[in-house]
């Protein structure tokens, strides 16, 4: 099933909720008892390391309006227990057009993404942001875990194709966290993804959890994570937590990774440390794949949608990656090509 409702080009204005709250964290909020939501407010702000009343502003570097002469629409495609919300946005021109699929973060939805496929839209882009909710209990969800199988991680992948205005030579995946770690999942299993630039994700998700921490606070926060991940694992396969969390790991699917990939981590993150990214781009670099990775000084997780200096850098890095690997014109001075490197900003 296939629902699509159109914008009105370029004059379309800030959606009303321009600022994700607490209670928008990897949850239906309808579907949630009280005491879940705030579970999940605590593990956030804690598992972060942050105790900060600023919240992520994702239009902080990007049009707060359509730009002129970008269109956008919207779309929700069930494929089985799946539901797709789709939210597009592509430049004036008859197509087919070079494509970033866009994934948020794990507290934002697609429409928190239209500030950033607007940008892309505007630079020649066909740009889409994608969410997921999977059927349970007769009700489609958010979840932790909504690629229950690998044929769920590339059903996005099958809209796009066959989507005309898509050039599925030249296709790439940019995400956020969560939605970062999804990008790398998704250029494992599709060979047709071109570039990937993935911002702060977790690489190894048994590593994360198991990490040793002094502090008995961060200790409760992360039992209390793992218990989560527990009960979302078993809501989506029979397998054991550990398979599940390998598999759902970029580093146990690195081999498999075939296109370049661009690594944005900040060395402040308290949620997901830069080791996460560094891991990840010397395995890559072992196999003998194009990797880069860049460290943001100072940098915490989301440091994108809060710091203007350090979103301004990496949306630079990110624009001269994509137009490197989907051979697009960039406004960006290009870097010289290389084949592992990492840099501090």
């Amino acid at each position: 099933m296939r629902r699509t409702s159109y914008g009105h080009g370029s004059g379309q204005s800030l959606p009303k909720r321009a600022v994700a709250s607490c209670l928008d964290v990897a949850v239906e909020r309808d579907a949630m008892q009280p005491h879940v939501i705030l579970r999940w407010c605590t593990l956030v702000v804690l598992a972060g390391g942050i105790v900060s009343c600023q919240l992520p502003d994702r239009y902080l570097i990007h049009p707060k309006e359509v730009p002129p002469q970008v269109y956008t629409w919207v779309e929700d495609v069930d494929k089985g227990p799946l539901r797709l919300h789709l939210e597009w946005a592509r430049p004036a021109g008859a197509g087919p057009f070079p494509t970033v699929l866009v994934h948020p973060d794990g507290s934002a939805t697609a429409s928190d993404m239209r500030g950033v496929i607007w940008d892309l839209a505007s630079r020649g882009y066909l740009a889409v942001a994608a969410d997921y909710r999977r059927l349970r209990e007769g009700t489609y969800r958010r979840t932790l875990f909504p690629w229950c199988n690998e044929a769920d991680s590339t059903t996005v992948l099958e809209v796009l194709r066959a989507q005309p205005l898509v050039d599925p030579q030249r296709l790439a995946a940019l995400g956020f966290s969560q939605g970062g770690i999804f990008s790398l999942l998704l250029a494992a299993q599709a060979p047709d993804v071109k570039a990937v630039v993935a911002y702060y994700p977790v690489t190894d998700f048994p590593q994360w959890l198991a990490a040793p921490r002094a502090n008995l606070l961060e200790r409760l926060v992360f039992s209390m994570i793992r218990e989560y991940f527990r009960r979302a694992a078993e809501g989506c396969t029979e397998e054991t937590l550990q398979t599940v969390l390998q598999k759902a790991s970029p580093l146990y699917q690195a081999e498999r990774i075939q296109a370049p990939v661009l690594l944005l981590h900040g060395d402040q993150d308290g949620a997901a440390p830069v080791a996460e990214s560094r891991r990840l781009a010397a395995r890559l670099a072992a196999l003998g794949r194009d990797v880069e990775l860049v460290v943001i000084a100072d940098g915490r997780h989301v440091f994108n949608f809060k710091h203007p200096a350090q979103a301004q850098y990496a949306w630079q890095v990110t624009l001269q990656w994509l137009a490197r690997h989907l051979g697009t014109a960039s406004s960006v001075s290009q870097s010289p090509t290389t084949t592992h490197a990492e840099r501090t900003h």
